[in-house]
């Protein structure tokens, strides 16, 4: 069978993979076409348009609206040309829910994995999944209950895919040499996927570096992102950038800065302590607060339903507050001991099924009994 996959961003790019190859082993006559990265690519997917081609964020997608809505055409266009017995849309809602409905139209199977957070804000696009969205594959367990109360029920909760991601790493036992590391602990800075992210708050998380000269501190990079959005990290002694190795990164570190998102997860199932930050302009600030109707930014605090992790979000993020939060987890073991005591609730409650596996089952299984 044909498969057309779409992810629009770094952790959507992996998600995909994973999903590709599980495919490939049920259906050994499937063929992949679709939108990602390099690791869809390497998994056996044609790649159409790499995701950094996407890589927008906030409002500030209203500048290059022109540019999406071209690659919108196309994609449907190149969707038509393939003719696939299913679209697999992976998060990155504001461009899925649109090619949901153009696929619905062509009569084509659509299923989302990674559903879109309409749980956290935008909760009256449930009319659109309901209308052109055939299964929802939830990687939380409680999305499930969320969308029965709108009452749809074409939701299965199929595991978190990150447990795959970590029970396939392997540690590195040369990273520290390979990387001309010393016996300084580490501090691991995890700026974010997105260009607009990592320009944002890369310069705030070097801000610690001059303060904890007994710490070294590694920049965990992305090697298809423009190398200038490193720059900042030049001349600062203590300060080193890996690529693409974000899980040895975390092994090896003593705490981690993280952007909000999917990587706030990964370092949680990795048990590193860690402080959350987040930071955008003005304006799509205060659109989001008026929408986003939840207490937490952080998955691992949404999913404990309490704060586990500090949050350091727009105005509270400042060099000051992030250096005062560092040297808490630095200082205060029982604040280390605490996250670390709920990193184990959350991976109990998100438990042991792999996601991959179970989402390429139910949707061959969907195709062949139609």
């Amino acid at each position: 069978m044909r498969y057309y996959i779409i992810a629009g961003e770094k952790s959507g790019d992996i998600y995909g993979s994973r999903l590709a190859q599980a495919l490939q082993q049920i259906d050994p006559k499937a063929v992949c076409r679709g939108w990602g990265g390099n690791q869809m690519q390497q998994a056996g997917i044609e790649l159409v348009v790499h995701y950094r081609e996407l890589a927008v964020m906030g409002l500030r997608f209203l500048g290059i609206f022109r540019k999406l809505y071209t690659y919108l055409k196309y994609c449907q266009k190149d969707i038509a040309a393939f003719n696939p017995d299913a679209v697999i849309l992976i998060d990155y809602s504001g461009f899925n829910l649109r090619i949901a409905k153009f696929a619905k139209k062509k009569h084509i199977k659509t299923f989302y994995y990674i559903s879109p957070k309409l749980w956290a804000w935008n909760a009256s696009r449930i009319h659109t999944i309901k209308a052109y969205v055939d299964r929802i594959f939830s990687i939380f367990p409680f999305e499930k209950k969320f969308y029965e109360q709108y009452d749809y029920q074409a939701v299965t909760y199929v595991g978190n895919p990150l447990l795959e991601e970590i029970e396939s790493y392997k540690k590195d036992p040369y990273f520290i040499a390979n990387n001309h590391l010393d016996k300084r602990p580490i501090i691991a800075l995890l700026p974010g996927s997105r260009i607009q992210e990592i320009s944002s708050l890369l310069p705030i998380m070097l801000t610690l570096a001059p303060s904890l000269p007994g710490y070294q501190f590694i920049v965990a990079a992305i090697s298809e992102l423009p190398p200038h959005l490193y720059l900042p990290v030049e001349h600062i002694p203590n300060v080193r950038i890996v690529y693409d190795r974000m899980h040895d990164v975390l092994a090896h570190a003593h705490l981690a800065i993280v952007t909000s998102g999917t990587a706030t997860l990964e370092t949680a199932y990795l048990n590193v302590p860690q402080v959350v930050i987040y930071k955008t302009d003005r304006f799509t600030y205060h659109i989001a607060k008026w929408l986003v109707k939840l207490r937490y930014i952080s998955l691992v605090n949404i999913l404990a339903e309490k704060e586990v992790i500090r949050e350091l979000i727009q105005d509270k993020l400042t060099p000051i507050t992030l250096l005062h939060a560092v040297n808490e987890l630095i200082n205060a073991p029982d604040c280390r001991e605490k996250q670390l005591a709920s990193y184990e609730s959350i991976r109990n409650l998100l438990g042991k099924d792999k996601a991959s596996t179970n989402v390429a089952y139910q949707i061959v299984e969907s195709l062949t009994t139609q």
